[in-house]
């Protein structure tokens, strides 16, 4: 997809500051942080979202879910993180190109959802 914002930062036509990147993944500071530690790993290829997941994406996803662990302790988030993937409209989906956010610090993170 061209105008796909994530597909321009893995070309390279929009700088991120990244934190990692192979064949398959990049992973990329959010550009509007919520917590000492956020950010984006997303696979390389276009993915519109997680229900658009197909058997085919099976190795790239389990590559962008342990670079996100890995990741996440080697950005200071040694005692836990949030992993998060919107996914639709109803998720809250806002680029439309699948990708997991990691979210964590040193204090405890506010609950999920409200009950």
């Amino acid at each position: 997809m061209t105008d796909c914002i994530f597909c321009k930062i893995v070309r390279g036509e929009i700088p991120a500051k990244k934190i990692y990147e192979d064949e398959d993944v990049l992973a990329f500071h959010d550009i509007r942080p919520i917590a000492p530690v956020h950010f984006l790993v997303i696979p390389k290829t276009h993915i519109p979202s997680m229900a658009e997941l197909q058997p085919e994406h099976e190795a790239t996803m389990g590559k962008v879910m342990l670079a996100a662990s890995k990741l996440a302790r080697e950005q200071g988030s040694t005692d836990g993180y949030r992993t998060i993937i919107n996914t639709g409209r109803v998720g809250l989906q806002e680029v439309y190109h699948l990708h997991v956010h990691v979210v964590g610090g040193p204090d405890v993170l506010p609950a999920m959802l409200k009950r």
